[in-house]
């Protein structure tokens, strides 16, 4: 049952508009860079008062978790064919592309301009956004749960499967970003390298 921020009951309608608004919150966040985290301008791109937002969300915290539990519950499998390798270098290998490929998700995008935007001191961030703080801290469980179910079933020591996880976010999307600027880098060589790091150093 999902409740407004007062906790009441939404009706069909209230559902609707919250719907709508965490669409629109998606689309205006994936579009746009760190001037697009603003709760008032997605709701005046959805058409809406800010009354409504309050109603909804209560406050822009509000709103970014629920943006966050959003993607999250609508995101699908992202490593479903992972385990189909038997061997560590193919499961290396087959999480490097499809953590590659989700970076195109609009939700993926939305969910980078949204952090780049927010306080980078864990402190702060919890202090200033709890319920944003609390969303991020579930969708880092859930990505702890999901690199432990891609490598299930092989021997691979947990304490560095740990550091592949703490790494891959940020080599993966460094190579993504590298293709953008005026250099010669063959990212395709980049992401065999990456691949083949890994695989030895969990191996």
């Amino acid at each position: 049952m999902t409740l407004s921020a007062k906790g009441t009951r939404l009706n069909r309608r209230g559902l609707e508009t919250r719907r709508h608004l965490l669409k629109v919150a998606l689309g205006v966040l994936a579009d746009g860079g760190a001037e697009a985290v603003s709760a008032n301008l997605i709701a005046r791109e959805a058409g809406v008062t800010w009354g409504t937002v309050q109603h909804q969300f209560g406050d822009a915290d509000g709103l970014w978790a629920g943006v966050l539990d959003y993607v999250a519950d609508n995101r699908g499998p992202v490593f479903d064919t992972v385990t189909e390798s038997s061997d560590v270098t193919g499961r290396v290998a087959a999480v490097v592309d499809a953590m590659w490929e989700s970076l195109d998700l609009p939700g993926q995008k939305a969910l980078y301009n949204l952090r780049k935007a927010l306080p980078a001191e864990r402190g702060e961030l919890e202090s200033q956004f709890p319920k944003t703080a609390a969303a991020i801290a579930n969708w880092d469980a859930e990505w702890t749960a999901m690199c432990e179910a891609a490598f299930d079933g092989l021997t691979v020591d947990r304490d560095r499967l740990a550091r592949v996880r703490a790494l891959l976010p940020g080599a993966i999307r460094g190579i993504r970003e590298e293709q953008f600027f005026s250099s010669y880098a063959d990212t395709d060589a980049a992401k065999q390298g990456l691949v083949d790091a890994l695989s030895l150093y969990l191996a």
